[in-house]
């Protein structure tokens, strides 16, 4: 199968390891370009790009030649909503906040725009579960219809440390919503996290026999973004996925490429999800030799 353009997140050199003395985003291009990918994933967390400080048309113009300039395009935009967590929140407070979003999207060309629950995964039972659930849904069905009007698709990034991590309630959100602008990211490390090993899920564990390929199987008309990473089935600091470097972990890339082939060759792009990672700068030069390896058995 053939591969699609292969972009970073740039979230990988300002997290975790990284958080006490981030890579420059500039610096985060550079590696990228010299390192064969196509892309870039923008992470909108500073000191990277925050539609705060990238504010009128002009310094945007100015940051997408940076990226253009050398050879790099945008696969997506995973901004800060902290502030606005969706199911808590009043409609036009979390709208406010995907407007500012959308106009940084349109200033950079940018068609995906990443969003999470935000929330943490012990979340309430019975009544109030049922009202947060209608209000997420609601806002995000509500910032979709925005996002429609900007060319611009909402991704959601279910992972086990925040909210919604059931195989069963990932389902049943993008049914929920139901907007043609609002899709899921694939993590295939929160996928692991989620279907295998149940982590972080309240009450009883949801696990699925068939892995990351039975989730995927499951919300696959829902997908709207790929992120691609292996898994050793383990947290970082026992809040989210641990990002392992590919061939470390327990993923089988080659099968879940022969599974999704059509998925995947159809996709615009594939970000390598290196968040937390320790090792990214050595082990960011061999994602993309790896998924051309795994792509060509498809």
């Amino acid at each position: 199968m053939k591969t699609a353009k292969i972009s970073i997140g740039s979230w990988a050199f300002s997290f975790g390891p990284f958080e006490n003395n981030p890579w420059s985003f500039d610096a985060v291009c550079r590696y990228a370009a010299e390192n064969g990918y196509d892309g870039i994933e923008i992470n909108g967390f500073r000191p990277h790009p925050h539609p705060a400080d990238y504010d009128t048309d002009e310094k945007c113009a100015t940051l997408k030649k940076q990226i253009e300039n050398l050879g790099l395009g945008i696969s997506a935009y995973a901004s800060d909503f902290r502030e606005v967590p969706p199911a808590i929140v009043d409609r036009e407070l979390f709208l406010a906040e995907v407007r500012r979003c959308l106009v940084f999207c349109r200033r950079m060309d940018i068609d995906i725009l990443r969003v999470d629950t935000i929330t943490p995964p012990d979340a309430p039972d019975g009544d109030e579960y049922e009202r947060r659930f209608a209000r997420l849904t609601d806002n995000w069905r509500a910032a979709a219809e925005l996002c429609k009007a900007q060319g611009v698709t909402m991704v959601w990034e279910f992972e086990p440390g925040f909210w919604l991590n059931k195989p069963s309630e990932i389902l049943r959100v993008a049914e929920e919503v139901g907007h043609s602008h609002f899709k899921l990211l694939f993590d295939t490390s929160h996928a692991y996290m989620c279907a295998v090993i149940g982590a972080r899920q309240s009450g009883e564990k949801e696990v699925l026999a068939g892995g990351v390929n039975e989730l995927a199987e499951m919300v696959r008309p829902h997908i709207g973004h790929w992120h691609l990473i292996d898994s050793d089935g383990t947290l970082h600091d026992e809040e989210t996925s641990a990002h392992t470097p590919f061939g470390e972990g327990h993923i089988d890339f080659e099968a879940f490429f022969n599974e999704f082939t059509v998925d995947l060759a159809g996709a615009d792009w594939w970000t390598c999800d290196f968040c937390f990672c320790p090792t990214t700068e050595e082990d960011g030069k061999k994602a993309i030799p790896f998924l051309q390896a795994a792509a060509a058995t498809a």
